[in-house]
């Protein structure tokens, strides 16, 4: 990293300024809209992962220690103090797999920023038009930190989201608690101090669920942040970008500073937002989409398939290669075991990652024999696009081959209008039809909200 301390701190200046100022009148009115739709997804997600094991240990843990304010879990009656509910509902966000993703930056920003925005916004009873501009400002910091801090900290198997997860957090949150630049420094600076979280959980022995909750400790970290700050609590300006800063200790050589400000007010964060077809890692749904394409309409039997093989980049292969997954996590950061699910089942129904479809027998013996290796185009491709390249023989049948490099719901093949609406109701199936249908009117004419309560009332006790 160069060691242009005072020039890389005005940088840093530059973008806190910039993000202070964020206004809905002001902006583009397609990027307010991808703001709107980029709030949808993550609701979905946070409502099916809100029924989910670890999100129902949290928000029982969250409400044992008897945390009072004005901010929802969802699907329970009793408000929380905002960290809390950031921490519960991030996780619940996090929980599935199907959360929204920033390409090359790597890191999940919905399930941190739109957590810690709705959280921060219930306990400052702000305007839903405030909120758009702090899940814009977050997703911006997300993006441009996850740019800055470079590949150098993935590789050495720190989970990226975790780490610049606080500073997202910390933003969204002081910009809807109109922090003053100067303030949201210090909330940066404090939230460079929270950043943490490590990849053991794709190390094939299991991934548990703590990275379930690695969303939702960043969005609890940012919220609180930024509370310390607006008191007064201080911290180092240098924190994100000087000596010994965030970008020093976690990108090393290769983090570049410059990113921070690049493009600043022209290229924003949400025209990259990659949303989330399939319940499974980021790096599997190309592959996972072109297997559903090449085998047809019906699922196949292992009996049927002669052989399979998935070019990947070298980072999917090293991370996403286990073959024998233990567990749901597991699971869905396998490529053989989603190769072969997609196979045989739908790739879309989370079931097949859980219970007693996770341990099918023939399933599992189909992975162990899915092939992955490193394609060169691919792995030239990387981190730009989520490529692979598919080989699938049946029995009986030629050798058929098929490239995605950037799989349906990427900036490069997005995801139409109709395609959102329909993957916020199949996860919030769980709702009454008029409850789904009012939380998508809110959301989509969120800037007229007098309050983000409006938005989160319909979500308690569901």
């Amino acid at each position: 990293m160069k060691q242009e301390i005072l020039p890389s701190r005005a940088r840093s200046q530059e973008l806190i300024e910039f993000l202070s100022g964020l206004s809905v009148e002001t902006l583009p009115a397609r990027v307010v809209q991808q703001t709107k739709w980029a709030l949808l997804d993550t609701l979905g997600c946070a409502i099916f992962g809100s029924r989910q094991p670890w999100a129902r240990i949290l928000a029982e843990e969250m409400l044992a220690e008897g945390s009072r304010g004005n901010s929802t879990i969802i699907g329970e009656n009793q408000a929380v103090a905002a960290p809390a509910a950031a921490l519960v509902n991030g996780t619940a966000a996090h929980g599935f797999e199907l959360d929204d993703h920033l390409d090359a930056a790597i890191v999940h920003p919905g399930a941190i920023v739109v957590s810690a925005a709705l959280a921060a916004g219930e306990a400052a009873d702000a305007p839903g038009a405030r909120i758009l501009a702090g899940i814009l400002a977050g997703y911006e910091t997300l993006n441009r930190v996850g740019l800055a801090m470079g590949l150098e900290a993935s590789h050495r198997g720190f989970h990226k989201t975790a780490v610049v997860g606080p500073i997202g957090a910390a933003v969204a949150a002081g910009v809807i608690m109109r922090l003053t630049p100067g303030q949201l420094i210090t909330a940066i600076g404090l939230a460079c101090s929270a950043a943490s979280g490590i990849k053991s959980f794709a190390a094939g022995t299991g991934g548990g669920m703590m990275k379930r909750m690695h969303c939702g400790r960043a969005a609890e970290s940012g919220v609180r942040m930024a509370q310390l700050a607006a008191r007064g609590f201080t911290a180092p300006p240098s924190a994100l970008d000087g000596r010994y800063g965030l970008l020093e200790v976690f990108g090393g050589q290769g983090a570049s500073p410059e990113s921070l400000t690049a493009g600043l007010g022209t290229d924003w964060a949400l025209d990259s937002v990659y949303v989330k077809m399939y319940p499974c890692c980021a790096w599997i749904q190309a592959a996972v989409q072109q297997i559903v394409a090449l085998r047809g309409p019906r699922p196949l039997v292992p009996s049927d398939i002669k052989c399979v093989r998935i070019g990947v980049c070298n980072y999917a292969a090293k991370n996403n290669g286990q073959v024998e997954p233990p567990d749901t996590m597991g699971a869905q950061y396998s490529i053989p075991y989603c190769t072969a699910a997609a196979l045989m089942a739908d790739p879309a129904d989370p079931a097949i990652y859980q219970g007693t479809a996770l341990h099918d027998p023939a399933r599992r013996e189909l992975a162990r024999r899915v092939e992955v290796h490193v394609d060169p185009e691919m792995e030239a491709a990387f981190p730009r696009h989520y490529a692979a390249r598919v080989e699938l023989e049946v029995n009986g049948g030629a050798l058929i081959e098929s490239v995605v490099m950037n799989p349906h719901g990427m900036p490069g093949d997005p995801c139409t209008e109709a395609e959102r609406r329909e993957k916020f109701s199949r996860l919030a199936a769980v709702l009454k039809p008029a409850t789904r249908a009012a939380i998508e009117s809110a959301v989509l004419g969120c800037e007229r909200l007098r309050s983000a309560r409006e938005l989160l009332a319909p979500l308690r006790n569901q």
